[in-house]
């Protein structure tokens, strides 16, 4: 039955609307109390209707995140969505994606120059862009040791990478800078000597940086936020500066040099970014017309109902409410369909019975039906047949292998668990398997869809139990659950970044959700991969063919390979079950102007308010 909404405004409403007849045009907002119907459970919120606003009144988008803090924005340490997207918001790189396209645009780099070999890459730095940080009223610029300001150069970037790079760091995401020359030996501690690794600043405004082999994705790599300029005084400490150690991050000391710079992070509760008025706004990065975003750490279900009362202007849909959205008239002009170069899936943890068997991994895989879970219970998407979207360089696409990847199949799913119980002396209801997804009623939903067709197709009853988003990004790496869900959104445009950097071994440390899976390795004390070749081929053969993807330059043998890659990953090793490539709808305030995004992360500053 479709959920209905019902506002029961309090007696103040009548108040406010008969003092609005008599009020100048702008007139003090009365708070007006509503209760929302939500997903069938009705929250109280306080509704502060918008007067018209004076053109000079500052513009503040509102947002929201969660539930849950957000995890960090230390450039060097980020892995997550909510994270990389603020702080591509207050640092830029050296190149950076068009949001629209995901074509790659040069950023804080205004030149490039290639050497014939193709491995080494030269920028040139844009000159002028001074570091600030907010000081409780006001953006400023941050002074050097003489009280002039500290501008972004070429050796800002050079410590951000190594820094990035440096075990004491301890990154989880320094491997994606693995393809830069001696980055893996000194983040692996083979040598202490940062001036191994093939990055250089030359000058003030030039910075080198040499790649292991020419690649069509180098230039995404040196534009990542790992690889922003990161600064290093307020880290570190220099003559005149107090070094923060890792509460560089905390409001009052960030330091960054993007459109927008932090105001304010209230632990588990809200964070918010200002304009920075000294941004040398361009073509590629604008300068900011909204004064002010902020995000309030809620989960979706509150936030639409935030949305509803008039206090967020942007808001993603429950499932249980989209039937309802859709269908409701004044909410047509308001809603958007987005895109996302990413993909939804549950990792099997490889180690942990009875998950540790290709047939119960495989077996459940295909009694997921990912057509009815995208139709009936997420409302968005595309069902995903495979890992790697198929909007990427390199990815299959299902015209080119109709038959690719794992589909419903119930008979062969039953046939392969029958077997394995049959040889452990088991039957379906002794099975102990768990699956764990990060706290989102719209998580739990497909959760419990899936754990129904496990229950109806296997007879296996999988219990279910899930996390905040921080503490879940610990536990997944636990090991202490059978089943968890994934998620991966582009970093650059490539497959390369999907398969490769996701599930194989980088140069020995393991890839964004191999120690997730532990496919089909372990892991020693210090992180490193601990993995014989010849142990597992079909993983030796997987990475054989990632490899050669990575380096080949006819795009239909590359999509070949990846597709043979692809088959192996979800079929052959059943190490994932796909579940969708992702789109969604939103709600988006008529007082919004945006700029829709495919890349994942969106570009406020080329947002606007209406007046």
């Amino acid at each position: 039955m479709r959920t209905k909404v019902w506002m029961v405004l309090s007696v103040l409403l009548a108040v406010a609307m008969l003092l609005a007849a008599c009020q100048p045009a702008t007139p003090t907002p009365q708070v007006i109390i509503e209760t929302v119907v939500v997903e069938g459970t009705p929250r109280v919120v306080v509704a502060t209707p918008q007067p018209t606003q004076p053109a000079e009144q500052r513009k503040v988008l509102r947002l929201a995140w969660g539930p849950g803090d957000i995890p960090t924005i230390d450039t060097a340490l980020a892995v997550d969505v909510i994270s990389i997207q603020l702080i591509d918001s207050m640092t830029v790189g050296l190149t950076r994606q068009n949001e629209q396209t995901a074509e790659l645009e040069l950023a804080m780099a205004t030149e490039v120059k290639t050497s014939e070999d193709g491995r080494t890459y030269t920028f040139t730095i844009k000159e002028g862009v001074p570091w600030v940080r907010y000081n409780g009223k006001e953006v400023e610029q941050v002074l050097d040791c003489d009280g002039n300001p500290r501008y972004v150069t070429a050796y800002d970037f050079e410590y951000g990478i190594l820094r990035t790079l440096s075990p004491a760091t301890a990154s989880d995401y320094a491997y994606v800078l693995y393809g830069i020359e001696g980055a893996a030996a000194y983040n692996q501690g083979e040598t202490d000597d940062p001036s191994t690794v093939g990055v250089k600043a030359l000058d003030e405004k030039t910075l080198q940086i040499t790649f292991i082999e020419p690649a069509v994705y180098n230039l995404n790599i040196a534009g990542l936020w790992v690889a922003h300029a990161q600064p290093k005084w307020i880290i570190e400490g220099d003559d005149c500066t107090e070094g923060r150690g890792e509460r560089w991050t905390e409001t009052g000391f960030y330091q960054g040099y993007g459109p927008f710079t932090l105001k304010e992070w209230v632990h588990d509760s809200e964070i918010s970014i200002v304009k920075n008025p000294f941004w040398p706004g361009d073509a590629v990065v604008p300068s900011p017309k909204i004064d002010e975003v902020h995000w309030s750490l809620i989960d979706t279900s509150a936030a639409l109902a935030e949305f509803e009362a008039g206090n967020l202007d942007v808001t993603g849909i429950p499932t249980g409410d989209i039937d309802r959205i859709i269908s409701d008239p004044k909410y047509q002009d308001m809603l958007r369909d987005t895109y996302t170069l990413g993909t939804e899936f549950y990792a099997f943890n490889t180690t942990k019975a009875p998950t540790d068997d290709v047939r119960v991994r495989l077996a459940l895989a295909l009694s997921v039906d990912q057509e009815a879970i995208v139709k009936n219970v997420i409302k968005t998407g595309s069902p995903a047949h495979w890992f790697t979207h198929p909007g990427v360089a390199g990815a299959p696409k299902p015209e080119k292998f109709p038959n690719l990847g794992v589909y419903y199949d119930p008979d062969r799913a039953k046939a392969l668990l029958d077997e394995y119980l049959k040889e452990k002396g088991l039957t379906a209801d002794q099975l102990d398997i768990t699956l764990m997804f990060n706290t989102s009623e719209a998580h739990k939903r497909k959760a419990e869809a899936v754990q129904a067709m496990w229950k109806e197709v296997l007879g296996i009853n999988v219990k279910l139990t899930n996390q905040e988003w921080k503490v879940y990004l610990k536990q997944r790496v636990a090991g202490n659950e059978n089943i968890y869900r994934g998620s991966w959104v582009q970093d650059y445009p490539d497959a390369n970044n999907f398969l490769r950097e996701v599930f194989a071994d980088n140069n020995g440390t393991p890839g964004a959700y191999q120690d997730v899976v532990n496919w089909p390795v372990a892991e020693s004390e210090d992180g490193r991969i601990v993995y014989t070749p010849g142990t597992n081929p079909l993983y030796d053969k997987f990475v054989e063919l990632v490899l050669a993807a990575a380096k080949e330059t006819d795009p239909d043998k590359r999509m070949q390979l990846y597709a043979e890659a692809e088959k192996i990953l979800v079929v052959d090793a059943a190490v994932i079950v796909p579940l969708q490539w992702y789109a969604s709808k939103i709600l988006v305030s008529p007082r919004v102007v945006d700029t829709p995004s495919i890349t994942g992360y969106d570009r406020y500053e080329k947002w606007d308010i209406k007046s």
